[in-house]
């Protein structure tokens, strides 16, 4: 029950951190010590399973998805979900700075928890870098879409997004956000809208068990490669979650409601109003050493 437990809340910090765009679930299993189970215990969906489902075979079933491992997790996400997404809506609407701020020092805490992983740095490995960041920072300045709420549309959203929230540094909300439907999955989140839920949630099944075969396969062939890879994702993403922004152009939503739709990093110094610089500056630091508190609880409770 103690495993159990402690794996919920591994859940729960995951949950939490995919409801906020540009914040990585995948960081969080990484710096968690549950990274590579998650993918294995994915990844042992297949026919197999299946036959000893239409068997009846519960216990082989039962060990083969480690769903010792998998309820638990999966718990522990949708309570975060269903729990902390309007939370999440009212602190990204009125205090913007301070939860920036605190994923920022987060972020770059996981990078170099992440980096450190890299057994041997060479010529290949700081080249993935370089395309982990660049391709990760294209992402950020991307225009989001004003999309459609169709429901293979939303089909698709899920699959799209589930892929993105089990990588470290690349964000399942930011690409809702990106494909226009992070407002309307979650309103359906805090509004218990099934049908809307029920199609994310299938696109996003297909989504996670087809991508992580992938991500598998490249961990354990092309490991150090991999792992510089997803390092610079992170190193990217950092773009995202700074603190002080600048909008430079709106668009009215679906609601009637005046959204940003293309911001820009600024300085401190340059933001309208009141920086809050000092607040920022503590929660980076308690978001950094909070990263490194984890990962040394997670070391030594393996």
């Amino acid at each position: 029950m103690k495993e159990k437990l402690f794996i919920f809340l591994k859940g729960v910090a995951m949950g939490a951190a995919d409801v906020v765009p540009g914040v990585s679930g995948g960081t969080v299993a990484f710096i968690t010590g549950i990274y590579e189970r998650l993918l294995n215990a994915i990844n042992s969906i297949d026919l197999e399973a299946l036959k000893l489902l239409s068997k009846f075979k519960i216990k082989e079933l039962w060990e083969k998805l480690d769903l010792n491992f998998l309820i638990p997790l999966f718990l522990g996400i949708g309570t975060a979900l269903f729990s902390l997404a309007k939370l999440m809506k009212y602190l990204l609407a009125n205090e913007p700075i301070g939860l920036w701020s605190f994923f920022f020092g987060l972020i770059i805490a996981s990078t170099l928890l992440v980096s450190r992983q890299v057994k041997k740095w060479n010529v290949a490995s700081i080249i993935a870098l370089i395309i982990g960041t660049a391709f990760s920072y294209y992402i950020t300045v991307a225009t989001p879409s004003e999309a459609p709420e169709g429901e293979i549309y939303v089909f698709v959203a899920g699959m799209i997004a589930i892929c993105a929230m089990i990588l470290p540094g690349i964000s399942g909300s930011f690409m809702l956000l990106l494909m226009g439907q992070y407002n309307y999955i979650l309103t359906s989140l805090t509004e218990l809208n099934i049908k809307v839920i029920a199609i994310f949630g299938a696109g996003a099944a297909i989504g996670i068990t087809s991508f992580s075969r992938v991500l598998s396969f490249l961990l354990k062939k092309y490991h150090d490669f991999t792992i510089a890879l997803l390092s610079g994702v992170m190193i990217g993403s950092l773009n995202k979650v700074w603190p002080w922004k600048k909008v430079m152009e709106t668009y009215v939503d679906r609601h009637g409601e005046t959204k940003p739709l293309i911001e820009k990093s600024i300085l401190p110094q340059y933001f309208e109003g009141d920086n809050q610089l000092v607040l920022a500056i503590i929660l980076a630091l308690i978001g950094f050493f909070l990263v490194y508190g984890i990962e040394k609880f997670a070391t030594k409770n393996t």
